[in-house]
């Protein structure tokens, strides 16, 4: 009988003649029988997988290349050793397969804005195909997207173009809102005569205090207002004859 010693991470799948023996064994210290017993060590831990880029073609017919990353643990050691020949190759081929898939099945504009959707979309996938084999999927993240120069400059003129709309329409907003204080502005001076002579000492005020050479000044359209009136009343014009007669007398 010889001794085997496993951490507290490790669990060992005992084979006697090659019929298992239940349950798993450890931690600690482990009998076996030589020649007899076959141990197969496995590790609790979190193993972290890098799925290699993948080369997937978006629902909108865009080609990218994207790499992920997944985190798993074993849950059932019996049946990661006895269920699958090697889990860990078995993993990452389902999760490159799963990977193309599912994201061919979304547009690109999704696989960009909405990738916490997307990974749990996989993780789902993945860890209800791996859960015969004992083992838990619990994070599953797309770290990068690759797109062809082309889209990525169409995308920078799409988003240009849409910081340019939206300047215009905010530039717009402030004019409709300018014009609105405006106009109450002039309806609060016709109901109230005074603050228009409030207006205009404030207007000769800032004018003083003006650098400028030239100066503008402004005249209420009431102190003007007799000289367009005479300037446009028709002259009355006395016949010649009449005057004639007025010399002669």
């Amino acid at each position: 009988m010889f001794i085997r010693i496993l951490r507290e991470y490790e669990r060992g799948v005992v084979f006697r003649l090659g019929r298992l023996l239940e349950p798993p064994k450890g931690p600690g210290v482990v009998f076996l029988i030589p020649i007899v017993d076959r141990i197969v060590k496995v590790d609790l831990r979190t193993i972290t997988l890098n799925i290699p880029p993948q080369e997937v073609i978006t629902k909108d017919n865009v080609p990218a290349r994207v790499n992920a990353v997944a985190y798993f643990h074993i849950v059932d050691p019996k049946a990661a050793i006895v269920n699958i020949e090697n889990f860990m190759v078995a993993t990452t081929q389902i999760a490159q397969t799963t990977l193309r898939s599912v994201l061919g099945q979304h547009q690109l504009d999704e696989l960009l804005a909405e990738r916490e959707k997307i990974n749990a979309i996989l993780q789902g996938i993945i860890d209800e195909q791996t859960a015969p084999w004992g083992i838990k999927v619990s994070i599953v993240e797309v770290k990068d997207v690759e797109i062809p120069g082309g889209m990525q400059r169409a995308m920078a003129r799409q988003a240009e173009a849409e910081r340019e709309r939206r300047a215009k329409i905010i530039n717009a907003e402030g004019e409709f809102q300018a014009s609105e204080r405006l106009k109450d502005a002039a309806l609060v001076i016709e109901g109230h005569p005074i603050a228009l002579q409030l207006r205009y000492l404030q207007t000769l005020l800032e004018l003083g205090a003006s650098q400028s050479t030239t100066i503008v000044f402004p005249a209420p359209i009431d102190m003007i207002k007799p000289f367009f009136e005479n300037f446009s009343r028709p002259r009355e014009i006395t016949p010649a004859n009449e005057v004639e007669g007025k010399r002669a007398a």
